[in-house]
């Protein structure tokens, strides 16, 4: 008989929330706490690392709606790693990180593209009757 596949248990909603949270936190730090602090061009990177952040963290809260399985699974993944990546590398640019940092936001996109797609896939199950 065939063993039951392991669930993700609550982490994929735990890091949604805290991917949100984390996103609302870092917004407004960037647009209260360095108003004076970062140029334009920083706080241009500020505010598309903190779009990027809290669009994906919703679609992370969307990955955990779909159903359990290796798209939901890889949607997760990908999508925590793409706000780590993306917007992590450019939050460190528009603080003055040396510009290699910014080769590492295309990595980033790619999560995010990675996650989209399997989200996609994801949600696809739910649309397919029973059998």
């Amino acid at each position: 008989m065939r063993q039951p596949v392991p669930t993700l248990g609550h982490w994929p909603s735990w890091l949604a929330g805290m991917a949100g949270a984390s996103a609302v936190v870092l917004g407004a730090f960037g647009a209260h706490a360095l108003r004076g602090v970062l140029d334009p061009a920083g706080r241009e990177l500020w505010h598309t690392a903190s779009q990027y952040h809290f669009w994906h963290a919703l679609a992370l809260a969307a990955a955990c709606l779909a159903p359990d399985g290796r798209a939901r699974r890889i949607a997760s993944g990908a999508f925590a790693v793409g706000i780590v990546l993306f917007s992590g590398s450019l939050y460190a640019l528009a603080l003055g990180s040396p510009r290699w940092c910014g080769a590492i936001t295309p990595l980033g996109g790619v999560a995010f593209i990675v996650g989209w797609i399997a989200l996609g896939m994801a949600l696809h199950r739910m649309d397919k009757p029973a059998s």
